[in-house]
């Protein structure tokens, strides 16, 4: 059974219009099914596809993103892997069924996969706690990380999570520390790492898994640091205010790809890409092929220094580069000759007013 989200009402009506026509019981019994119809209304459904999903606003491409029918990380891991061996445990407390883990195949090369799974179905959703993962599950993620960089083996990495388990339970268990330890051993990887936002992204629990060297996202995901509807109650107190508070985290693909947040926009078919799971797939796996290919001929310092790089660039202009110095091994920040001579009159724009008024009171004087 599909389901449908609130703006696509007209669709709905339409294609339960469809399967009506394709039934050969009609209410006289069997009767002929009228193909040319069926063709027309298909293509009125293709229209009405096209014409919402190129106009989605933030809160829109959200619902889009939480959608039910959403193929999730377990659903690609078996589509663009082949040979996958499920890897369970962090060897502390236990397994997180919230995260699938293990190594793969990608176009006949190994990797490590790791997938945050929200579930298919209520039974699953709960037994996969609905994508939100606990200190084991990271915890899980960094041991396997490491085992993949001792063995010089990229990391692919699905995110879809609306945050990381807030519970009691898991916050005993050192909550914050494991995502922090998480990120950290993201960034520390010699390795290339590929993130790819395939629904949510929320907060640190995203981010623990998302520090690559490529952050690429789907184009009705979503990246933040907080929901819509946690924005909008922190600073409204207003949960309904979603929809402003959407608009205002830039939390789309196309916004972040503008700030540099993140690498790529993976297009979805006509709908989301719930409507065609094979055709996404398909993007994603020449996507990652794609990406992985621009590491082969780099070394490990390189691969370190593009992620750390790449983050560091982040709300900056230029971002920063490897010292050609012999005695500084660290990056230097590279700044535009615009911004150096910007920089430079802020900085001494007391002098340079002091020397302008001398200047024009000695012209006053000389010509007077």
């Amino acid at each position: 059974m599909k389901n449908y989200l609130d703006f696509e009402k007209e669709i709905k009506a339409l294609e339960q219009e469809v399967d009506g026509l394709k039934s050969p019981f009609g209410s006289e019994g069997i009767s002929e099914v009228d193909t040319s119809k069926i063709k027309n209304t298909q293509q009125e459904i293709n229209q009405k596809l096209e014409e919402i999903y190129s106009n989605l606003n933030s809160w829109q491409r959200t619902q889009v993103a939480r959608h039910e029918d959403r193929p999730k990380a377990n659903f690609y891991i078996k589509k663009i892997f082949s040979q996958f061996t499920l890897l369970s445990g962090d060897r502390y407390f236990g397994d997180d069924k919230s995260v699938i883990a293990g190594f793969g195949l990608l176009n006949n090369k190994s990797v490590l996969i790791i997938g945050q799974e929200k579930g298919e179905d209520l039974n699953s959703r709960i037994e996969r706690n609905f994508g939100m993962m606990r200190p084991e599950g990271y915890r899980k993620c960094i041991r396997l990380m490491k085992l993949a960089d001792r063995f010089q083996i990229p990391v692919i990495t699905f995110v879809d999570t609306p945050g990381a388990y807030p519970g009691l339970g898991a916050e005993q268990r050192g909550q914050a520390s494991a995502i922090a330890n998480s990120i950290e051993c993201c960034m520390s990887l010699t390795v290339p790492n590929i993130s790819v936002i395939i629904g949510e992204g929320g907060s640190g629990g995203a981010i623990a898994l998302a520090s690559s060297n490529k952050v690429i996202m789907l184009e009705n995901s979503i990246y933040s640091v907080i929901s819509p509807e946690g924005c909008a109650s922190i600073l409204w107190r207003d949960p309904s205010k979603s929809l402003q508070a959407a608009e205002a985290m830039k939390l789309t693909a196309k916004d972040l790809l503008k700030l540099k947040i993140i690498d790529e926009v993976i297009p979805e078919p006509l709908g989301g890409a719930h409507r065609d799971p094979d055709s996404i797939s398909a993007d994603i796996k020449h996507s990652l092929i794609k990406n992985l290919k621009t590491f082969e001929n780099l070394t490990k310092d390189e691969i370190y220094d593009h992620r750390k790089a790449k983050f560091l660039q982040i709300g900056r202009d230029q971002g920063f580069s490897k010292s050609t110095s012999l005695n500084d091994q660290g990056l230097s920040y590279k700044e535009s000759s615009f911004h150096k001579i910007k920089s430079h009159l802020v900085k001494n724009k007391y002098i340079l007013l002091g020397l302008a008024a001398v200047s024009i009171a000695v012209l006053i004087a000389i010509l007077s």
